[in-house]
């Protein structure tokens, strides 16, 4: 029997994604329950045979919606359908912290990942992020103006991370879970207009196909490929920059680097001084910048986390605000 050009498409991301495990190693599946997650499971238990993978599967309960428990409960049945080697599900409570719904929710759901991934000694978590995922990603970037690391979209890999999916569509995750007869859940999320990403999904990718013609959703997930190797040589650049600086840093080791170099070492630097990545925003690097590039007199940048980047004596202080 032929298979599926489908099924072919999700196996074919995994199988690339794993090729560099070792037999035995352990692989985590994070499975909501929706057609993504479940074609991502599914083509690993296939794919993980050969090598003698341990593949687990882990769904992960953020209690937001009516009837999660029980959801929950019927995806660890499903996963154990699939032929994984053990399954694992995780209820968490969301709490804001000064972030949006989302972003709380994602954040708690990657914070247990992590305990799950530790507990199993897992060598790779996989996510099951489309190419739909992707390009709704890079238009959001590109109507908040947040510069080339939001336009270069989601990372392929990130610590023990993988995304075997982005090449793939959700139409295919969909098509192979009707094939293999595997029953998905469709998140109500998805289609509420009241969530910025689903007004995109539903309205604005739809108009821009019907406009522009088919395909618009795959340019733009192969843009953020390409931008992404450029944001991630500027990234690498700037680690090699900060691991040599010392502390205060000599504005003369600032002044000298090209600007994209420069203002990514500035980020950096603020990190490194507690300021915290989600509320390091570009205004705050820009306004460091200036301490190097446009100094005036002016005489400290306040940042998150109660950091403080002062210009004194030829060098760039970050130091708490009570200093």
């Amino acid at each position: 029997m032929t298979l599926h050009p489908a099924v072919a498409n999700v196996r074919r991301g995994v199988r690339r994604d794993v090729a560099d495990l070792e037999p035995g190693d352990t692989v985590l599946v994070a499975c909501s329950g929706g057609a993504d997650s479940l074609a991502l499971l599914a083509a690993a238990v296939f794919e993980g045979r050969e090598p003698a993978l341990r593949v687990i599967g882990a769904t992960v309960d953020h209690g937001l919606q009516d009837g999660s428990a029980e959801r929950a409960t019927r995806v660890v049945e499903q996963m154990a359908g699939l032929g994984v080697d053990e399954t694992v599900a995780a209820r968490i409570q969301v709490q804001g912290g000064g972030l949006g719904p989302e972003a709380a929710a994602r954040e708690g759901r990657y914070a247990v990942l992590d305990e799950i991934r530790e507990r199993f000694g897992a060598a790779a978590v996989l996510l099951g992020h489309t190419r739909d995922d992707q390009a709704e990603t890079v238009l959001l970037g590109l109507t908040r103006g947040s510069g080339g690391r939001s336009i270069a979209g989601m990372r392929r890999r990130f610590d023990h991370y993988r995304r075997p999916l982005l090449d793939v569509s959700r139409d295919d995750t969909i098509t192979a879970c009707q094939v293999e007869g595997i029953e998905f859940w469709t998140d109500p999320h998805n289609t509420d207009p009241a969530f910025t990403r689903s007004r995109v999904r539903k309205r604005v990718l739809p108009v821009l196909e019907d406009e522009l013609g088919p395909g618009v959703a795959e340019t733009l997930a192969r843009t953020a490929d390409q931008l992404r190797l450029d944001m991630e040589y500027l990234d690498d650049l700037a680690d090699e920059v900060v691991a040599a600086l010392p502390d205060p840093v000599p504005l003369d080791a600032l002044s000298p680097l090209p600007t994209a170099v420069r203002r990514r070492v500035l980020r950096l630097v603020a990190l490194r001084a507690g300021a915290p990545a989600a509320e390091l925003f570009h205004e705050h690097v820009l306004a460091v910048d200036a301490l190097v590039t446009g100094w005036h007199g002016q005489k400290w940048v306040d940042l998150p986390g109660r950091i403080r980047a002062a210009r004194r004596s030829e060098a760039l202080f970050f130091e708490g605000a009570e200093a």
